[in-house]
C-alpha cells in the first residue's frame, strides 16, 4: 500500500446494472492506480450528509493527521469534538473489491445508510469522494450548485444511453 493518498476530482454517474452492480468513474479508478492502491473501494457513511464517502486504502495513512486537524478546528471554534466517535467513523469503513472496469456490488446496508437507489452520482473531493442519491444531492443548499448541475446532466445522459 502506498503512503501517498489518491486524489479524486471530477464527477461520474452510474445506474445500477445487472446483478446490482455500480461502476466507479474512470478518473477515480486511475486515482486508485496512481496511488498504488489495490482495487479495494473503502466506503462509509459521510459524517454529516446523507451520502457515502469513498476512498482507497492509502487514505488511512493520514487518519491520525486528520483527527488532530479536526480536533484543533473544533477547539478553535469552541465546539465539542468526540475523538472516539470520529475514530469509529473513519475506521468503520467497508472494503469492497472492484474489477478492472470499476464494477462493484454495493451492499444493501451501505445503500440504506447513504440513501442510495438505482442511480448514484460520484463527486470528487480531494482525498475522498462522495456517492449521492441525486434527490439527496438536489436537497443540499448553497455550495452544491456545480455538483447538482453536473449530476443532472450525467443522469440524463446515463438514462438516455440505457434506453
Amino acid at each position: 500500500m502506498s503512503t501517498v493518498p489518491a486524489g479524486y476530482s471530477g464527477q461520474g454517474f452510474s445506474l445500477r446494472g445487472e446483478k446490482g452492480r455500480l461502476v466507479l468513474p474512470p478518473d477515480f479508478r486511475k486515482s486508485f492506480a496512481d496511488a498504488g492502491d489495490e482495487r479495494i473501494l473503502c466506503l462509509t457513511k459521510h459524517e454529516r450528509w446523507n451520502c457515502l464517502t469513498g476512498f482507497g486504502l492509502s487514505r488511512t495513512a493520514r487518519f491520525d493527521e486528520l483527527l488532530m486537524r479536526e480536533g484543533a478546528r473544533a477547539e478553535r471554534a469552541g465546539r465539542e469534538f468526540d475523538y472516539d466517535v470520529r475514530l469509529h467513523q473513519l475506521w468503520g469503513f467497508a472494503r469492497l473489491p472492484f474489477d478492472a472496469s470499476g464494477r462493484f456490488v454495493l451492499p444493501d446496508h451501505l445503500a440504506e445508510l447513504g440513501r442510495l437507489g438505482d442511480a448514484v452520482f460520484f463527486n470528487g473531493a480531494g482525498d475522498y469522494f462522495t456517492l449521492w442519491n441525486p434527490e439527496e444531492l438536489y436537497r443540499m443548499g448553497p455550495g452544491f450548485e456545480t455538483a447538482q448541475a453536473s449530476c443532472r446532466q450525467l443522469e440524463a445522459e446515463a438514462r438516455e444511453k440505457r434506453k
